[in-house]
């Protein structure tokens, strides 16, 4: 699944494979989902998925959009306790995350701390005048879009700090 000749940045870590990266906000009733440009600059939302436990048409779904865009990364949050905790809702991610990773290996899923990530676009898309009942229909991939974006800042750092 991982394109056979992965484009490193000029100067870059030759750990750091270019390309679109997922990112994934897990919720007990929805799954949002963002994706990254292929230069790893801006995360922008893709869909928010109905989540189905039993019939795993969300992790198949998911399976189809790491396929169509050639991802290189899934991007899970993991929800901690403020505390930084790994609570019930942290450890029901990543099953989730461990589960879409039997299906797209070789593509690595990576977990960030996303604490407040759906708090935080709740209240963005509130001060966009979004009414509540609208907000339900994206604000899973708002938070998507926070977790990746995360993920893509941290490397941009990174990439900045090696010079």
């Amino acid at each position: 699944m991982r394109p056979s000749s992965p484009a490193h940045g000029p100067g870059s870590n030759p750990d750091f494979v270019r390309g679109v990266r997922l990112g994934v906000d897990v919720g007990t009733v929805r799954v949002g989902v963002a994706r990254s440009d292929p230069h790893g600059i801006l995360a922008t939302p893709v869909a928010t998925l109905p989540r189905d436990e039993t019939g795993g048409s969300d992790l198949a779904t998911l399976r189809d959009l790491v396929l169509e865009h050639e991802v290189v990364e899934v991007v899970v949050g993991l929800p901690r306790t403020l505390r930084g905790a790994v609570g019930p809702a942290a450890a029901a991610a990543r099953s989730y995350g461990d589960r879409l990773s039997a299906l797209i290996g070789p593509v690595p899923v990576v977990y960030v701390d996303e604490r407040l990530t759906s708090v935080t676009a709740n209240r963005v898309l509130a001060e966009r005048g979004i009414r509540e009942k609208d907000r339900r229909s994206v604000v899973d991939q708002a938070a998507a879009v926070a977790i990746l974006q995360i993920r893509l800042d941290a490397i941009s750092a990174a990439q900045r700090s090696r010079g």
